[in-house]
């Protein structure tokens, strides 16, 4: 039987623990909630009322419960209040030093059976419950921001913690409402320690300028489907608290990815800290507003004519090729489609038609749209039937010498001024431009996959490729729906460069055996707002095709943290390479 608990006392007022107090009075739980001062008390009480309020005017509480919800909540300046309290939750600022010094305090307050909690996100709880008479009875307890809307906690045990104070601790978290997902103490737990380095990689990007701040987050949103992308994410954590979480990690892991971007510590210094104060990567009309006031940065795309395009090539006859096919042929343009053979351009053309059927019939296209967008297509097997086209696309297989003697070839026939494209996911644009006599006309345009469905194309310039080429791309993309994204031609481009790294970090976890699979799937989906957990889309992506890109990553970058983890090599090697072949990290054989 998990043990009562009716009383909780909460240290500490500030966004999180006016949020965990409101959590736990929703719930039926009295509160103590302790401040420092009475203006920390004040402060403390706007927040919950701030936040009923809104949770009223929101349709999700009525009054008589908000009062209710208010009247459990008792504000105290005195520790010593917390006497006969159950458990206590302790949500001050990430000091090391702070924290132990309260824990100690309370040690020699509460009753020998009280549980002791901290909230921390980042600081060891061994180090934490040291400082007591009774370590096996701390635990970390560590809530996501908003407490109220987000379910994930993450429950942190030591090597020395009870097991009945976890299981009461598991069992107090779902009586809450809450998705507890039970860890070892080790720095930024599983979500933190996968979600920061992602982070800190986006800031480095940034920082080296080789994408702007926009790119980088529409990347991620439009590329992963992520509710937000790196740097806003960074605006509304805080700089500081990113820049404390990540020096704690990095001073444990000696990561060098953990290692805090220098960029983070010029802005700390600034004031820039994000939402908080009105400023960070963005600027907002006041502090704690999510309106962004400031301009989109300026690119030199929007000062360059781009060329003209009403005819476009596309090579290739796998399931890239065919989408992109459909994408350009349902926005009016004459598309022509080379095979290798006559029967591969036929059995692709019959593949945009199905795909073409089935908008139809899900009612997104008319059959006279359907029909009209099937008629611009036009199959070719010769590369000479591409020389008048003024876009041309490749879409084979990602193998650099099969690209090159296709961008050879399309050197020989296409018309001078056509803009030559790749589709390449992790392949040097710059190896396909050489193919060529003309350089400057080839750029990267990587399409996401399904490509009528997926909105991003990471347009990807080399050291050749002339401005107005990339005009073009930019004019081309807004014609069919797409939504662009600038970057440099080098391994990974924005989306995998920051996607992979997070995945190898997950499965070095696994290896590690910190966590299990499902417990870090949702933990990132649940605790993050991330579609997939880590695990899921490895499988959905292919290990094989995973490892390939962490291999060409590692040996474009050089950097430790980016090898591949030895617990993927040994999967795919044993031919576990995720759905397509019904094992990966799961298994689906019985599904």
């Amino acid at each position: 039987m998990a043990r009562e608990i009716s009383s909780v006392g909460v240290i500490g007022l500030g966004t999180m623990g006016a949020g965990i107090a409101e959590v736990l009075a929703r719930s039926g739980v009295s509160v103590v909630a302790v401040e420092i001062d009475d203006d920390g008390v004040r402060r403390g009480r706007g927040h919950l009322e701030h936040s009923t309020e809104r949770a009223v005017s929101g349709g999700k509480l009525d009054a008589d419960g908000r009062n209710e919800l208010l009247g459990r909540i008792r504000y105290t300046t005195s520790l010593a209040e917390l006497s006969d309290v159950d458990l206590v939750i302790e949500a001050i600022p990430e000091n090391l030093e702070a924290k132990s010094d309260v824990f100690a305090q309370l040690d020699k307050i509460t009753g020998a059976d009280t549980i002791f909690v901290s909230n921390t996100s980042s600081l060891s709880i061994t180090e934490i419950g040291v400082h007591t008479a009774r370590p096996g009875k701390v635990v970390g307890m560590h809530f996501f921001n908003p407490a109220p809307i987000l379910k994930l906690v993450e429950i942190v045990r030591t090597v020395v913690t009870e097991p009945d104070v976890v299981t009461d601790v598991v069992a107090f978290a779902e009586r809450l409402g809450k998705t507890p997902v039970v860890i070892g103490d080790r720095a930024g737990f599983i979500a933190n320690a996968l979600l920061f380095g992602y982070l800190n990689h986006a800031v480095r990007m940034y920082e080296q300028r080789y994408a702007t701040r926009e790119d980088l987050d529409a990347a991620m949103r439009f590329g992963c489907g992520y509710p937000m992308g790196p740097l806003a994410l960074l605006d509304l954590i805080g700089l500081d608290t990113a820049y404390e979480i990540l020096d704690t990690m990095y001073h444990q892991s000696r990561n060098r990815l953990h290692a805090p971007a220098p960029l983070l510590k010029q802005m700390i210094t600034a004031g820039l800290l994000g939402r908080k104060t009105g400023q960070g990567f963005y600027t907002y009309d006041e502090p704690d507003s999510p309106t962004v006031t400031d301009a989109v940065t300026a690119s030199t795309v929007d000062t360059v004519a781009p060329r003209e395009v009403r005819k476009v090539g596309v090579v290739g006859t796998g399931t890239m090729a065919t989408g992109i096919v459909e994408v350009f042929a349902k926005r009016g343009y004459e598309v022509i489609l080379r095979a290798r053979s006559a029967e591969k351009a036929a059995a692709s053309v019959a593949r945009v038609k199905k795909s073409l059927d089935k908008s139809v019939v899900k009612g997104r296209l008319s059959e006279e749209d359907a029909a009209a967008a099937l008629g611009r297509i036009s199959p070719a097997v010769e590369f000479d039937e591409l020389a008048d086209v003024d876009l041309v696309i490749e879409a084979v297989a990602e193998d650099l010498a099969v690209k090159q003697a296709v961008f050879a070839a399309l050197d020989d026939v296409v018309k001078p001024g056509a803009v030559l494209a790749t589709t390449t996911s992790s392949l040097p644009v710059i190896e396909c431009a050489a193919a060529t006599s003309r350089p400057s006309d080839v750029v990267g345009v990587h399409f996401f996959n399904p490509a009528p469905v997926m909105k991003l194309v990471e347009v990807v310039s080399t050291i050749a490729t002339a401005p107005d080429v990339i005009a073009t791309v930019d004019a081309v993309c807004g014609a069919v729906g797409k939504h662009p994204v600038h970057c440099g031609d080098r391994a990974g481009f924005i989306v995998n460069a920051l996607l992979f790294p997070y995945l190898n970090d997950a499965v070095k976890m696994l290896e590690a055996h910190y966590a299990e699979a499902d417990d870090i799937d949702t933990a990132m989906k649940v605790g993050c707002g991330l579609p997939m957990g880590p695990f899921e889309l490895l499988d959905v992506v292919g290990l094989d095709v995973s490892l390939a890109i962490q291999r060409t990553l590692f040996n474009e970058f050089r950097e430790e943290g980016f090898a591949p983890a030895p617990l993927l090599e040994h999967l795919v090697t044993a031919g576990r390479l995720g759905r397509k072949t019904g094992k990966g990290f799961k298994d689906y054989s019985a599904r």
